[in-house]
């Protein structure tokens, strides 16, 4: 017994190393993303959807892929979906930061947009994980199939969306002033070096998110826990450290519309896993074996989701304190929903 609590104590230790290495990677790479930029003439929400979204998804891309190969569909599964709505809790966290509702701050369509495509491909999944894969080639199912043409075309309508101007607000709030510097000398590097030293902290967030994952899992065993709550609590947490920390800090520097596209680029590529994770799974589609949590954190990914693209479109909206109360409610459902896990694992 005290044998077994030291080995734990020890995972928790490297746990929170392993944490604070990704917090420091993931807040200097939102800086670097920002200066990027900037220095590229590059839309803030764009790096946030194609480059900064991708950059922090790697850990739940190798857990993903490590768990399909290894044939854990409770582990992908539960990965992938329960992630969703943590993530998008964590924009609501973000908010705290920010001298305004977060999402009164986008002066395009396209972070509405985004949210619709969310909502979109995790009912797309929904569908096939209560209906059934009845359709499948080579053991690969017509639903990833399908989530995978759509999140193409998704990304190809977001791209030229970018440019688009057909949907402009008004009384927009300013971007806030930068409340510190940024890290010092960062804007004076020259351009290749801002690509190595980003390509440093993303090397940093692949190798120790990774070993966030591994002692997770260490943790569930060692705490006995089941292993569909631990997939939708703690292992989502641990692959999702990086969106906290790049989006916290993107809301710390004014960077509102990189924040946002962060996440719900980071939820459109944990959906869109779905297709690779099947390619690998070779004992049947990999939805036919959808647990009951899995269809319960869709269902509240597709809940928070849905109030953030009222939020966007509601542009006068009440706020808690300096909250608004989007934020409030989605952190509210994400509460609700660790609640709702427990109870059916």
């Amino acid at each position: 017994m005290e044998g077994s609590e030291a080995t734990l104590a020890a995972n928790l230790g490297a746990f929170a190393v392993s944490a604070a290495v990704v917090w420091y990677a993931g807040s200097r790479l939102a800086y670097l993303s920002d200066a990027l930029s900037d220095r590229l003439h590059l839309a803030k929400s764009l790096v946030g959807l194609l480059f900064l979204s991708l950059a922090t998804s790697l850990p739940e891309v190798a857990t993903t892929l490590t768990g399909a190969v290894q044939q854990n569909s409770d582990l992908v599964l539960n990965n992938l979906f329960g992630g969703i709505a943590l993530q998008t809790a964590i924009l609501a966290m973000s908010d705290f930061w920010a001298t305004r509702s977060i999402t009164s701050y986008p002066r395009k369509a396209n972070h509405a947009l985004e949210a619709m495509l969310v909502v979109l491909l995790l009912s797309i999944v929904l569908i096939f994980t209560q209906l059934g894969e009845r359709i499948s080639l080579a053991e690969v199912g017509l639903g990833s199939v399908i989530v995978a043409a759509v999140y193409g075309g998704a990304i190809a309508l977001l791209r030229w969306y970018d440019d688009a101007s057909d949907w402009v607000p008004v009384d927009l709030p300013d971007p806030d002033p930068l409340p510190f510097p940024a890290p010092t000398g960062l804007r004076e590097e020259s351009l290749r070096a801002l690509f190595w030293h980003t390509a440093l902290a993303v090397l940093l967030i692949l190798v120790f998110g990774l070993a966030l994952v591994l002692l997770a899992d260490r943790i569930a065993e060692q705490s006995g826990l089941g292993t569909s709550f631990v997939g939708v609590t703690l292992l989502a947490g641990a692959t999702s450290l990086p969106e906290l920390t790049t989006s916290l800090t993107a809301v710390r520097i004014g960077a509102y519309t990189m924040a946002i596209s962060n996440i719900f680029g980071s939820n459109l590529i944990m959906v869109v896993l779905i297709f690779p994770a099947d390619l690998l799974y070779r004992k049947s589609p990999i939805l036919n074996d959808a647990s009951l949590t899995v269809d319960l954190s869709l269902t509240f990914g597709i809940l928070v989701t849905t109030i953030y693209l009222i939020g966007l479109i509601v542009r006068r909206k009440p706020r808690v304190g300096r909250v608004g109360l989007d934020s409030v409610l989605v952190l509210i459902c994400f509460a609700t929903s660790l609640w709702v896990y427990y109870l059916a694992r």
